[in-house]
């Protein structure tokens, strides 16, 4: 039987002010499982982030719960959170002289002591980060030394380091060339496959997405759906996606056609 990492339960999320509460999507009853792909599609400004920082704790929800491992997410300290999930944001590193290896065991942290010594098994598991990513060669080389999809398998190799059952990306081929988009999300899918870990990203890259994920949860603004990607299609969800005339889903070459 396939273990539930993540599951919510009637879930809406949003953000309050003076006003009163702006509800984005509500009664969302998600299922992260392990050894999984999984995208998160949508049209810019639908609530991909929102959603993304209500699920892992960042945010709290306006309704409903968040159960990460059978614990609710706004229960857990900081560092037991740590210990649990891995979150892979698009900024920019800021100016620094650390190696990739370096960066890459800076998902030690939640196990290091508080000097931060790396123990030989905090090392093992920096390599072994290193070596499912491919990135071994890179090791010495500043994080400023290499490409952006290089830098992109480092973060991944820090979230991998980190060694929580469930890993987030928010974004992750946003500054990325076709070729290296393709490579990460190959990366990615041997990931969930080999390590038996969950990994959900957002993306815009919703053809390519389709092709590689195990599952998808799309956002439209009237509902949030998650599925397998030949499901969605066969539905007809990917045609609630886009509201543009000149946009439509090809559901025989299973992907979006200009008019």
């Amino acid at each position: 039987m396939t273990k539930t990492i993540l599951h919510t339960d009637n879930l809406s999320t949003g953000y309050t002010s003076k006003a009163g509460k702006t509800v984005i999507a509500d009664n969302l009853n998600l299922t992260l499982t392990e050894g999984k792909l999984i995208a998160l599609i949508g049209a810019n400004g639908i609530g991909k982030s929102t959603l993304l920082r209500t699920i892992t704790g960042i945010q709290k929800p306006l309704e409903g719960d968040v159960f990460l491992n059978g614990k609710k997410v706004t229960d857990y300290e900081p560092m037991e959170l740590a210990q649990n999930l891995s979150i892979v944001l698009t900024e920019k590193l800021p100016p620094s002289n650390l190696t990739v290896f370096e960066l890459v065991a800076f998902g030690r942290q939640p196990y290091t002591n508080w000097i931060g010594t790396l123990s030989a098994e905090d090392i093992r598991k920096v390599h072994e980060a290193m070596e499912l990513t491919q990135i071994t060669h890179l090791s010495g080389k500043k994080h400023y030394e290499i490409s952006d999809g290089q830098l992109q398998n480092v973060l991944v190799a820090r979230a991998l380091a980190q060694d929580t059952n469930l890993i987030i990306l928010d974004e992750p081929t946003t500054h990325l060339d076709l070729v290296h988009k393709v490579a990460l999300f190959k990366l990615l899918k041997k990931l969930t496959h080999e390590t038996k870990k969950c990994i959900l990203f957002s993306t815009h890259d919703v053809d390519l997405a389709i092709q590689l994920s195990d599952e998808m949860i799309v956002m439209t603004p009237e509902k949030v759906v998650q599925n397998e990607p030949c499901n969605l299609i066969s539905d007809g969800t990917f045609n609630t996606i886009f509201k543009d005339e000149h946009i439509f889903f090809d559901a025989e070459k299973g992907k979006f056609i200009i008019r």
